[in-house]
């Protein structure tokens, strides 16, 4: 495999069709220590930190479609798995046909569109019998059959359907750096609820992460303006509903609106440098990154991404100093690690994924004609 990222020896066993998992551990010296991304000086605000990362290439992404457009558009149709017999658009598989009733951790999607669908790992589709964050990246290819998701439920209290199909959260993302515009699209948990999904894979631990962070949200509230809105939090099972709550709005608000307007504005002035990501620091400590194989990628993902990053800001309050330059650099260029795990549709996607000293990283890379490059890779620190 040849990645910016990961550029290790990798042996695939590949059958025909279908997705396959090869697991061993990484040599030392496989992987080399320099990413070539170039980090940039941090954007502040508060207790959050991005530094904007440049990559020394850009790649044409322009014929991914994001879950955001598919749902909007009503090309991309998500509903539970129990309802698979009504999404078939050629004759499946019989493995395709069994049919049965809703699963927790089972969503079905299909894909209308005549452009390949990009799904990121902690994008939370709301509806169906519970809210679901997308627990894997992948690449869902054009007008495709039934796709089988694997999710986590960040909904523990209901399992009622309120609409047959998943959709959008509702919320309005600003459309501009002046905050002008947009349209509704889905939400992308924070990252410590990102972290149980792609790095854990447990349902226990997403639904405990998520109560946790409805709590913590629910004190940061209640300590702002005590009101109505730290009891409906603290009443609520849905993670979208509290993240929607006009209280919460405001406080992530107070963080993510100067850091997402700088960054558009410093977007619009290094596209020459080919801004394509962030790494990210809360209270000083590296947290996270979020890197894509375009600006123009990173800018579609942006404004959720960055209320993400403020949502862990407001719930997390321990004291701290600030992450520096180097550190971040760091970060992002230390991806070597002890084991790595692949899974592959061929002629389609790869996800890698490297487990390292104090980290987890994973790379998305599709192998669709006339690409062969990562389009997104995303690092947390453990």
């Amino acid at each position: 495999m040849r990645s910016r990222l990961f550029a290790a020896v990798t042996v695939l066993v590949v059958v025909a069709g279908m997705v396959c998992v090869n697991q061993r551990p990484v040599q030392a010296g496989e992987q080399p220590s320099a990413s070539g991304y170039k980090v940039l000086e941090p954007i502040r605000h508060g207790n959050l930190t991005v530094f904007p990362v440049a990559a020394p290439k850009s790649y044409s992404t322009g014929e991914f479609l994001t879950l955001d457009e598919g749902l909007r558009s009503g090309d991309v149709v998500v509903t539970e798995y129990g309802n698979v017999r009504g999404l078939m658009r050629r004759r499946p598989a019989p493995a395709v046909q069994r049919e049965s009733g809703a699963e927790v951790n089972r969503l079905v999607l299909i894909n209308n569109s005549k452009r390949p669908l990009l799904l990121l790992a902690g994008e939370i589709v709301t509806g169906g019998k519970q809210d679901r964050v997308i627990g894997k990246d992948r690449i869902v290819p054009a007008e495709s059959d039934p796709v089988d998701l694997s999710v986590f439920c960040v909904e523990p209290g209901r399992w009622v359907a309120t609409s047959d199909h998943f959709g959008t959260s509702g919320k309005t993302y600003a459309g501009s750096a002046g905050g002008v515009g947009g349209s509704a699209g889905t939400l992308m948990a924070q990252p410590s609820v990102r972290a149980k999904a792609m790095g854990d894979k447990d349902q226990a631990q997403v639904w405990a992460e998520v109560r946790k962070q409805q709590q913590s949200m629910s004190v940061e509230v209640a300590a702002a303006a005590p009101s109505i809105s730290a009891e409906e939090i603290r009443s609520t099972s849905s993670y979208a509903r509290v993240m929607e709550n006009k209280d919460v709005k405001q406080k992530v608000d107070e963080i993510a609106a100067p850091i997402e307007h700088n960054y558009e504005t410093l977007i619009k002035q290094l596209r020459d440098r080919k801004a394509v990501g962030v790494v990210v620091a809360v209270n000083g400590r590296i947290i996270w990154a979020d890197v894509f194989a375009s600006t123009e990628l990173m800018e579609k993902y942006w404004p959720k991404l960055v209320r993400s990053y403020a949502s862990e800001a407001v719930v997390t309050r321990a004291k701290g100093g600030e992450a520096s330059l180097a550190q971040a650099e760091a970060f992002l260029a230390d991806m070597e690690g002890h084991r790595e795990t692949i899974e592959s549709e061929p002629g389609v996607y790869r996800h890698t994924e490297v487990n390292g000293d104090g980290f987890r990283a994973f790379a998305l890379t599709s192998l669709l004609p006339k690409t062969g490059f990562d389009v997104h890779v995303a690092k947390m620190a453990e």
